[in-house]
This record gives structure tokens, sequence and C-alpha cells, in this order.
């Protein structure tokens, strides 16, 4: 129970990873086991008093920070081993880092950007603004100045100009006129509460002038211009307090608007700034006509010194706040330095700065946004049509793969019945598509395999049952004796030979080949071989059994039947059985046959050959004898008489019958030939028949060498006592 247990936990770790096998994985683990020895140290050392640990602090913190990161790492590669495994995940993050992604990125920058849009556009209202009244003071100066001229030019000064523009119009109230002719102060209007405070006349000032300034902390809008008299030089300048007042005037219909007007300081970039000097405070770059300038905050934060107007209420979701500010270049009244801007914060609302934006349009404007919205929505639907196709792609490859995962599953345990329905008519259509011509192939594959295997098996009984029909144990004469050696060239022989013994002084011999090969040959073989068995006993009608040297199971002696002088024609066996193999089989059908009556009382072979390889008769004396005499094959036409032959054999003479599977091997040299196989039995003449067979065989096979056996190969031996 226990050794279950330990297998089942020991299969969980090995399915969560553990023990780790990566590099990364095992030194993780050994980083975070120093890291906890370490600790376990640290806290023995202060619990013992012998030290308070505070030298292993900075290991013991490195080491965690180190097996933090090692893990979460581990963890990422977990992670996408895990999540990007199937190919839709791995699709989907495609899709998001090359569609997603980028469409967020594109939206953020546009609302960012049109986020600065409208700040600058709320600031650009404010800054035009001052611009604005800067201009309309310019003007206003103007006139006085002019009207003021005439009247030095003709001996007089009065401010009846000016006092009719502070009747007309509410804003001169809190404007400052100032006048002086040839440097002296010729008229002061200053705005009631600030009687006797006159501007100085700067020594920087060289009209025309109109700037925004700091006179003594406080902000004005001034203008100067300086007209040339009879009389002398006419300088007259206007100054507005950029107050309180005035921001309410800039906030109408706008927003929040704060001032700032202390806090900031500018310089000019030079070369260093421009080289990248480390030394120099980063802050922000404004450009100006004259140069580029870096706005920078003091040490101390910016102090609002007014606030005018309220944020306007939302309109709707989309109605955000913007908030945006800028800088406001002062002009030191003293100096005439620009090294302390004054800086404006605007606080609106999208719907405020379109209203300003189109008002200028008039009609136009809905047009305008109607326009904008449509190409908004035709924007978003062709988004959305993009996703629905890219989502169905992403579905046809995702189930195409998966048919082909769960196919070849099915495939790898043993069905291959299993086809993909295909739905498509794309690439991996084609694929699942040759995916089942696949399976159908190795279904049909598999059929051929076990018919093939079921025809070799009944192959090899057939070899088994050939092999029966071929002489095993061979009971020799007192004056022959006899060897048969068959080799097939593919399972089963068309090559036949058979010694059946008529009686102790009797024997007949039997040499074929049957046309072609394989199992049509082996049948047609076994055919012969019960056909010349069954008319040699009919031939026999006085013998009791005849007996087959070797040929049947149970054969042993060779048992006397019959007289002596009992004749059984080779001739009239051949005739018989070229009728019978006519009859029983198909044209194209036929055998070669060569039977042969040995006599051992006058030592004579009676044979009759029937189309076969002459068998030769190799005499001790070096004489060669050819048995032709016969006809020609067996089982091609009918009503065939053979001719019969004789010959007597000397003690030592051989006999020597063969197949063409002997002589006609082939290589380069050309065939092995009927010269080189008498060459071969002469040299090995003294061997036995066995011995003798062997030798022949193994030039056979030497000659062929590499090839596969053309034909069968069958030897048949016999040597006089």
């Amino acid at each position: 129970m226990r050794s279950k247990s330990y297998l089942y936990l020991q299969l969980k770790l090995t399915q969560l990873g553990w023990p780790p096998r990566s590099r990364t994985g095992k030194f993780a683990f050994f980083v975070l086991g120093v890291d906890l020895a370490l600790f376990l140290l640290q806290k023995l050392l202060q619990v013992s008093h012998l030290s308070n640990g505070s030298t292993l602090g900075g290991w013991i913190s490195f080491l965690a920070v180190l097996s933090v990161a090692l893990f979460l790492w581990l963890g990422f590669l977990w992670l996408r081993s895990k999540l990007l495994w199937r190919l839709r995940n791995r699709l989907i993050v495609t899709y998001v880092f090359i569609g997603v992604i980028p469409l967020v990125l594109l939206i953020t920058l546009t609302l960012t950007t049109f986020y600065l849009f409208a700040g600058q556009f709320a600031t650009y209202i404010v800054t035009s603004g001052v611009q604005s009244e800067l201009r309309g003071l310019e003007a206003a100066n103007s006139t006085i100045a002019h009207d003021l001229a005439a009247q030095v030019s003709r001996g007089g000064a009065s401010s009846a100009v000016l006092q009719g523009l502070k009747n007309n119009d509410e804003t001169w109230a809190d404007r400052q006129v100032t006048a002086w002719f040839n440097g002296k102060l010729v008229m002061n209007s200053a705005p009631a509460g600030t009687a006797g405070v006159e501007p100085a006349l700067p020594g920087f000032l060289k009209p025309p002038f109109r700037d925004v300034v700091r006179d003594r902390g406080r902000l004005y809008l001034r203008v100067a211009e300086t007209l040339p008299t009879q009389r002398g030089s006419l300088t007259v300048l206007s100054s507005e307090p950029f107050d309180q007042q005035m921001l309410e005037h800039l906030a109408a219909n706008l927003g929040e608007i704060t001032l700032y007007t202390s806090g900031f300081n500018v310089r000019k970039l030079d070369d260093s700034d421009k080289a990248g000097a480390p030394n120099r405070q980063s802050g922000v770059r404004v450009r100006k006509p004259e140069g580029d300038y870096v706005l920078e905050t003091g040490k101390q934060p910016p102090v609002p010194a007014y606030t005018a107007g309220t944020i306007p209420p939302s309109e709707g979701r989309l109605d955000r706040n913007v908030t945006f500010a800028t800088s406001i270049f002062v002009v030191d009244w003293q100096t005439g330095e620009t090294n302390s801007p004054a800086a404006v914060s605007v606080q609106t609302r999208m719907s405020v700065l379109y209203d300003r934006l189109f008002a200028a349009l008039g009609d136009f404007a809905p047009a305008i946004e109607f326009a904008l919205i449509a190409m908004a929505i035709v924007f978003a639907v062709i988004e959305l049509i993009a996703l629905l196709i890219g989502v169905r792609l992403t579905r046809t490859i995702t189930g195409s793969v998966a048919s082909l995962y769960r196919a070849t599953q099915r495939v790898n345990r043993g069905d291959f019945s299993h086809r993909i329905d295909v739905q498509s008519a794309d690439q991996l259509a084609t694929l699942e598509t040759s995916f089942n011509s696949m399976t159908a192939s190795l279904e049909r594959l598999m059929a051929e395999q076990k018919e093939k295997q079921r025809l070799e098996n009944e192959l090899v009984i057939a070899q088994e049952v050939q092999a029966q029909l071929f002489p095993k144990e061979i009971s020799q004469l007192q004056s022959l004796e006899v060897h048969g050696f068959c080799r097939p060239a593919r399972t089963v022989s068309g090559d036949y030979y058979d010694f059946l013994g008529m009686n102790s002084e009797r024997l007949i011999l039997a040499v074929g080949d049957v046309s072609g090969k394989g199992i049509s040959a082996a049948l047609l073989m076994a055919t012969i071989h019960s056909a010349v068995r069954a008319y040699s006993m009919e031939a026999a009608p006085t013998a009791s059994v005849p007996v087959g040297v070797g040929a049947a199971a149970g054969a042993h002696l060779m048992t006397s039947f019959g007289p002596p002088d009992t004749d059984i024609s080779p001739a009239a066996l051949l005739s018989l059985l070229n009728h019978q193999l006519y009859e029983s089989t198909p044209e194209e059908k036929y055998a070669t046959l060569f039977l042969g009556m040995y006599d051992g009382l006058s030592r004579t072979i009676h044979y009759s050959n029937g189309g076969h390889l002459p068998p030769i008769i190799l005499g001790r004396d070096g004489s060669i004898r050819r048995l032709e005499a016969g006809g020609m094959v067996i089982g091609l036409f009918d009503n065939l008489s053979f001719e019969e032959g004789s010959v007597q054999l000397e003690s030592g003479d051989i006999f020597l019958a063969y197949s063409d599977g002997v002589t006609e091997p082939e290589n380069e040299f050309g065939e092995f030939g009927e010269q080189r196989l008498i060459d071969l039995v002469r040299e090995n003449q003294d061997l036995s028949l066995v011995q003798m067979s062997e030798v022949v065989t193994a030039a056979v096979d030497d000659w062929i060498g590499g090839n596969e056996q053309p034909d069968d190969i069958t030897l048949v031996l016999a040597r006089a006592r």
C-alpha cells in the first residue's frame, strides 16, 4: 500500500515537473535552497546569541530576489508552454500582437494626440485672448498717442480722448496711460486708488513695445509708442493689470483658468544643451523666434495667484475634462529680461472646445459632425467585419488542425477506417483530403498485408507438403547409388525429381521442370509426381505394392514385387502423362520430363526424354554420353509418341541430370553453362554424391553472386558401383 502511494506521489510530482530537468529550474531550486539555508543559519545565530546575523542579511536578500526572478521566469515558461501548445492560442496571441496591440497603440496615440490637441487649443484660446487684449490696448494707445502729439504740437496737452474712452468702455477703468514729452512726464491717468504711482520709463524700452511685463511684483499688459513732433518726441505708455478681472474675462464660456505669476524660470539653450551636457537641469523646451528656451520650475512649487471661472458641467460620458497648461513670457520692467515667465492652467470640457472650434463654421458644423460620425461608424463596422473574418478563419484553421490531430490519434490506435469530414475548399481541406487518401491507402495496405501474410502461411504449408514429395531417406541399390537435390527459387518449386523402386534391382528415375514458378508450378509438379507413381503401379500389375525409394513416410526397405522381367515402358508412361496434362491443364502449361528405368541385373538404363535437358553419363574413361532419345515437352499437344533409348553403365560411371536453374544463371562473364558443370563433376568424381552436389550448388551460388536466384536448382546424381 505504501509502495502504491509512493508511486502515485512520484507520478504527480513528475507531472508537476519535479524534479526539474532544465538547467534554469535546477539553478532556481539551488538558489532557493541556499537562501533558505542562510536564513535558517541567521535565525540560529540570533537564537544562540552568537551573532545578530546582520552579515548574512545582504546575501539573503540578494538570493531571495534572484530566486524570485528565476521562479517568475520559470512560471512564464510554464505558462507559455501550457497556453501556446494549442494552435488556437498561438493564433490568438499572433492576432493580439499583429492586430490588437497595434490597434490599441494607435487608439492610445490618437486619444493622446486628441487630448494634447484639445489642451493646446484650450491654452491657445487663453493666450490668443491675451494677445487680443494687447492688440486692443495697442490700438487705443496709438489713438491716444496721435491725439496727444497733435495737442503737443499746438502747445498744450489734454486727456479728452482718454476721458472719452473711459466713459464709453468700462475696461478703461483699470487702465493707466502715461505720456512723456522730451523725457518729461506730461500725463499720468491712473485708475482710482493708484494716483501718484507713475511707472518708470526703463532704459531698454524701444517703442513700439507690446508685451506682458512684471512691475513691482505684479503682471501687466503694457504697450508703448513713440511719436516725433515739431517740438520733440512724445512717448505714450498704456498699462492694464493682468489680474482676477482679466482672468474672469478670459474664462468666460471656457472653463477654469489659473494664473501662476511666479515659481518658474527660463533660460535660453546654448551649445552645451544641444550637445546633451549632463550638468544641465532638464525641463520643458519652448521655441520662440529668437531661439529655443527651457522652462524650469524653481526649488519651491508654483503657487497660483488668481483663479477664475468654473469647470463646465459634463454633457455625457465622452465629454471628458481637459486640463492643460502653458507658459507666458513676461518681461521684467526693470531689466528687460524674460527669465521669469508666468504660467496659465486651463480646465475645460471637450464639448466647450468643440463649440469654440466649430463656432466659425456656422451651418457647416453639423455637416462636418455628421461626416465625422459616419466615418467613425464605417471604421467600426470595418473593424467588426475584420474581427469576424479573423475569428472565422481562426476557427477554420484550428478546426482543421484539431480534426487532423484527432485523426492521427485514431490512426495511432490502429483505426485506419477513420475519415475526416472535409467541409472547406482550401489548402487545409486539401491536406485533410490527402490524409483521408493516406488512411485509405494504409487500410488497403493493411488488408493486402494480411492477405499476403495469409498467402505466405499457405505457401509455408505448401512448402511443407511439397517437401514431403521429394525423397528423403533413399535406400541405395546394390549396383547403383543415387542422390537428388532441389532448391526452389521461391517458397515452392516447379522442379521435380523422384526415385521409385520397383524391386531390389529395378529403379525408376524421374527428373522434370514445370513451366513457370511459384504455387501454380508447384501444383503441376505435385500432379506429375502423383501421376508418375500411379501409372508406374498400373504398369506393374503383378507387383504387390511398389516402393518409393524414400519418397513416402514409412518407406524403409525395398520389397520385392513382381518377376524380374516385368517391363515398364518409360515412353508409354510419358504418353499417358502427356495426355493427362493436356486434358487437365491450361494451354500455356507444360513440363519437361525425363523418365529412366534402371535394371540392376543388366546395369542398363531404359529411358525416354520429354523435352528435358539431356542427362549426361560421365564415363570413368572420360567419355560423355547424352540421353537425348524421346520427344517434345509434355502437356502442350495431345497424341504424342516418344522414342525410347537405353544406355549401359560401367562401374564408376556417373549419371548427371539437372534443370536449367543450374546451367542458365548469368553474371558479367555469361552463363554458368553445361561444360562448367561437367568439369566440376569430373574434378570431384571421387567424392560422395552428397559432397559432389554441394560443390556444384556452391559454384552456382558463387556464379550468381549477390543477385537473386533466377530459377529452381535441381540436381540428380547416380553412380554405378
